[in-house]
């Protein structure tokens, strides 16, 4: 199945995005109906809000004041950090169990207002963010909730920043305009990426093969990698030694194809071997077949590594799995750190794999584009070799 990570400011309409995806047969779990149900009269969630802040933010039905809990809860933050205390592990629990219910072949769209907050990114495939500018989500809270403008503020300042959303936003849809055009994203999102994401993680899918295409340098590579490294970081738990980007996306101002490599290094091959279900499951299938670094040491025999990609259809990836036991993942550090710190060897480096690629552009595949840049590229392992020893550096 495949997990999306739905989340917004308050009032930028992540409500109206999360219908839709449940029209278009989404299985939405709802974080906030979710704390709803797990404060209701009679409930141990309750009585523990009761306990925590008094019995004045009960209603005279016995149910939950909401907005005498926010004037309290949302005053400062060692309050607020008590309600999340008490409501978050109730969450937690009854969402793993809805999740548990869904179909092998489900879209689950969670829907949960503090997703940054609480760090939780990397749990899911992809992360929707739904935004909207300040004053249209502060005009919706006080017309549409009733909310004083004062508290709307308030609200607002105790959550995530634009900054910090878009560093975990695979997806970013601006809500601040007419419904209609986000609702078209929505559609879009749901055709061309999300089903056919779920159908590639299911079936351990590899994407198909392309022509080497060089674009412009991308400033936000760096953070679309670190995005995926920390997924990879949480699934690889205690085995990894180290996570890290690589290859030309990793090195500013150098024009690459638009796909990012990244390098688990681990201590052996049988902690690749070990992992390669759970790295298939947070979307990267391992390739199959045995897959080789060409060995710079003088000696004839390669180097073998683990070869996994990308799942994601609208962002391709390539994922190497190295261990310890040969210098291959020593080395991919040393080509990136030792181009990054020469402008004129990056420059020189663009100049081959841009003419490289035009001549391969109509292969259908980079086998043959990867094999001739290759001399370059192992001529520059002797250049970085020597770097490093006048410079000292270490991984």
């Amino acid at each position: 199945m495949l997990r999306v990570g739905l989340t917004g400011g308050i009032g930028a309409g992540k409500s109206t995005v999360a219908s839709r995806f449940a029209e278009h047969g989404a299985v939405l779990v709802d974080s906030d109906r979710i704390a709803r149900e797990v404060v209701e009269p009679g409930t141990p969630g309750l009585a523990a809000i009761v306990e925590a802040f008094g019995a004045d933010v009960l209603a005279p039905d016995g149910s939950l004041d909401r907005p005498a809990l926010a004037a309290k809860a949302f005053a400062d933050e060692e309050s607020r950090k008590r309600l999340n205390g008490i409501v978050h592990p109730l969450v937690g629990k009854r969402t793993a169990e809805l999740m548990a219910q869904a179909a092998d072949d489900a879209v689950i769209v969670h829907d949960i207002p503090l997703l940054v907050e609480g760090n939780l990114a990397p749990a899911y495939h992809l992360v929707v963010i739904v935004d909207a500018p300040v004053e249209v989500r502060v005009r919706r809270l006080v017309e549409a909730r009733g909310m004083a403008e004062a508290d709307a503020r308030a609200r607002i300042r105790a959550q995530a920043s634009e900054e910090q959303r878009r560093a975990v936003a695979d997806v970013w849809l601006d809500n601040g305009g007419a419904q209609d055009a986000v609702l078209a994203e929505v559609d879009a999102l749901w055709a061309d990426r999300l089903v056919p994401y779920e159908a590639n993680l299911r079936l351990r899918k590899p994407r198909p093969p392309m022509s080497p295409v060089i674009a412009p340098y991308d400033a936000s590579w760096p953070l679309q990698a670190e995005r995926r490294l920390a997924r990879l970081r949480q699934v690889a738990g205690e085995r990894l030694v180290r996570a890290d980007h690589i290859g030309s996306t990793s090195v500013p101002g150098l024009p690459a194809r638009d796909v990012l490599d990244l390098q688990l290094t681990v201590s052996t091959l049988a902690d690749a071997d070990a992992l390669s279900d759970a790295l298939a499951d947070a979307g990267f299938p391992r390739l199959d077949g045995d897959w080789w670094d060409d060995p710079q040491d003088g000696s004839a025999v390669p180097w073998p590594k683990r070869f996994h990609v990308g799942a994601d259809p609208k962002r391709a990836v390539n994922l190497h799995v190295r261990s310890t036991e040969t210098p291959a993942w020593r080395l991919a550090l040393l080509f990136r750190d030792w181009i990054r710190a020469h402008p004129a060897e990056r420059d020189a480096y663009a100049a081959v794999k841009t003419e490289l690629a035009r001549e391969h552009e109509a292969d259908g595949t980079v086998v043959q584009y990867a094999e001739a840049k290759q001399s370059w590229v192992n001529a520059a392992f002797a250049r970085a070799e020597a770097w490093a020893a006048d410079t000292s550096w270490r991984p």
